[in-house]
């Protein structure tokens, strides 16, 4: 106990403040571009945002669609010619019920049965029914035509997406949760896709049929369209004010999905922890008092969805009782004929139901431009800096040796705090180089660099000679072999996850990998031996076992250098151990940099590194920094008190 509090006098309580401080400083950065995002944009789930810059955005997504122009262009052609169709029809109608009418009255007057001929309203008829028949063909080529539209400039927008997404730096992504990007390529832009599809159309459409059916209904009658104006006034008022509601609901309930569904799938992931401290009547109380929140917040919204129509519709069939009545009398006194009372009633039909749907159409339109702006937040993020062209890129020897220097490196997260301020190191070809400190001390962060993970802000990084900032990404990282702390693996075979860096290896060199990783044994006892089918969050296999198998990963790939990040710490003292074994094999004659907490591991390293806050401060061997009787030594010495 005595040397403990020696320990902790002797610095400790400063190591451990300024690495926190360093930690906290990076996370809160990415945590505040994260909560700023979310600030601006909403949450995309919920689908409720207001753009912040409407026309802007459509600008720019007007230039974006700048090969698919033309299907705009039939689209907007074709609903120019179909609104034309449609308010021509009920005229029409009212031409073709008077010639009707005529003829019926003709005929009953000279005692005769009528019967309808091509000169008595056949010929009428057969060009009514032709207006409709291209009205119904202009629609479906409308739809087609903007169904071609949208789905052309969601695949243009998914792949310079996807694009993007390759020239992001990894601070973009500390600052991002995976579902949010994931949401923004897939489901803002199927809402942008399906809006184009249907709300765009409905609001031209509808733009087109309430003027020109306004206009026809002024040229029948003043008196009676001004009635039909007043009510119509009255239920757009109305549909204002039960829009914002609903909205407001819709909000509440998806904000219980969002709640219900992350408290489900936490449940689902968490079931061992449940059972473990007997909490499954908690939980399940939990869900279900979600859920109930849930059905409340689902019925109210869904009767302000459904509630609104019929509203609406009983005002305007008030409007056509009123409309009736007044008609009814200027039917009888000769001031319209009966073919122009019922087409106006037919244009009543053609304002009203467009009306109704207008403020809903223009709401879905403003959501799916907000969820246009954050698709284009994510294309205007700040890139990597770009490779040098392939023609003036640095090339490495046919035969790399291994050879690593770091000469007076500065780096920071955040340009004005910066974690390393003059890193300096070399390592010579085969040498084992092992990093130890504190967590947060800078350990991964300077293999990042090592990787061009991160951009260095001074100082050069050289892979045997060669500036690595002027060679390609590509170039430098094919020579180098990771094996993290976190093991990953992907949907598919064990045999396709050990091949993962070399597809084309053989069944021969996927068994040798994993023999050399100590993993064949245990592989051969699964139902389907290397066929058998994982994937990252399943259990058929335990996190020690995915540590093998990254390990027979890198070992497959038989890289020039060797990164391992904690690479057993997930796995038995007696596994370590055949582990160790098999990467000194592996390591021999090759440049390795270890990153290790377990200092009995690393005791052979050629050069060890000992960082504190970002910096070295100290370097040598094993036997070097104990006779320091330094920082090392109380480290080394705590592990074995």
């Amino acid at each position: 106990m005595a040397w403990n509090k020696k320990k902790r006098n002797d610095g400790g309580d400063e190591l451990f403040s300024e690495n926190s401080r360093i930690e906290r400083e990076r996370k809160q950065g990415a945590i505040e571009d994260a909560q700023a995002m979310a600030d601006n944009s909403g949450t995309p789930e919920e689908g409720l945002g207001v753009p912040k810059d409407a026309w802007g955005t459509v600008r720019r997504l007007w230039g974006a669609a700048r090969g698919e122009r033309w299907r705009f262009g039939v689209v907007v052609a074709a609903i120019i010619v179909y609104t034309g169709f449609h308010v021509a029809a009920p005229a029409y109608s009212a031409h073709v019920i008077d010639v009707l009418w005529t003829s019926i009255q003709a005929a009953f007057a000279e005692g005769r049965t009528f019967t309808v001929g091509w000169d008595t309203g056949g010929r009428e008829l057969a060009i009514y029914f032709a207006i409709w028949t291209g009205a119904c063909a202009l629609y479906s080529v409308q739809c087609f035509v903007m169904a071609g539209f949208a789905e052309k400039l969601n695949l243009s927008l998914r792949t310079s997406i996807a694009e993007k997404l390759n020239r992001l730096p990894l601070k973009f992504y500390d600052g991002h949760k995976p579902g949010e990007v994931v949401s923004r390529a897939t489901n803002d832009l199927d809402k942008m896709s399906e809006v184009l599809q249907t709300g765009l159309l409905k609001l031209m459409s509808a733009v087109g049929t309430i003027v020109g059916a306004l206009f026809m209904m002024f040229r029948y009658s003043l008196l009676l369209t001004g009635i039909f104006l007043v009510f119509a006034l009255f239920s757009t008022v109305v549909t204002q004010y039960v829009s914002k509601q609903t909205l407001r609901l819709a909000a509440e309930r998806q904000r219980y999905v969002g709640k219900l569904t992350a408290t489900v799938e936490e449940a689902y992931s968490g079931r061992l922890i449940i059972k473990s401290f007997n909490r499954e009547e908690l939980s399940a109380a939990e869900v279900s008092e979600l859920s109930d929140k849930l059905a409340r917040a689902s019925r109210r919204a869904d009767f302000a969805t459904n509630a609104i129509s019929p509203l609406i519709r009983f005002i305007i069939r008030l409007a056509q009782v009123l409309i009736a009545i007044v008609a009814g009398g200027m039917l009888v006194g000769g001031q319209i004929t009966i073919g122009v009372f019922q087409a106006f009633f037919h244009y009543i039909y053609q304002v009203s139901e467009p009306l109704t749907q207008l403020s809903f159409t223009i709401n879905t339109l403003q959501n799916a431009l907000a969820s246009v702006e954050r698709v284009f937040d994510i294309l205007d993020e700040e890139e990597v800096e770009p490779d040098p062209a392939p023609d003036v890129a640095a090339s490495l020897p046919a035969e790399v040796e291994g050879r690593v220097d770091f000469e007076h490196v500065r780096f920071g997260y955040d340009p004005e705090k910066p974690l390393m301020r003059d890193v300096t190191f070399h390592v010579k070809p085969g040498q084992k180089i092992a990093i130890v400190g504190a967590t947060g001390a800078g350990k991964t962060t300077l293999i990042n660099l090592l990787m061009r993970f991160y951009e260095i802000g001074a100082g050069e990084i050289a892979l045997d000679g060669v500036d690595t900032h002027a060679m390609t990404r590509a170039d430098l990282r094919r020579n180098f072999g990771m094996v993290l702390q976190d093991a990953w693996l992907f949907d598919g075979t064990i045999a396709e996850n050990i091949a993962y860096g070399r597809p084309e290896a053989t069944r021969e060199e996927i068994v040798a990998a994993a023999e050399m990783a100590r993993m064949d044994h245990f592989v051969r006892t699964m139902p389907q031996g290397y066929d058998t089918h994982v994937e990252n969050d399943a259990e058929n296999i335990s996190q020690g076992q995915r540590q093998l198998l990254t390990i027979a990963r890198v070992i497959l790939c038989d890289p020039k250098i060797l990164i391992l990040d904690e690479a057993t710490s997930s796995v038995d003292t007696r596994t370590e151990r055949d582990i160790v074994r098999a990467m000194e094999t592996l390591m021999h004659g090759r440049t390795s940099f270890v990153i290790a907490h377990r200092l009995s591991t690393i005791v052979d390293a050629d050069l060890i590194l000992h960082m504190r806050a970002g910096t070295i401060i100290e370097q040598g061997t094993h036997e070097e920094l104990l006779a320091e009787d330094g920082p090392y030594a109380d480290l080394y010495r705590s592990q074995f008190a």
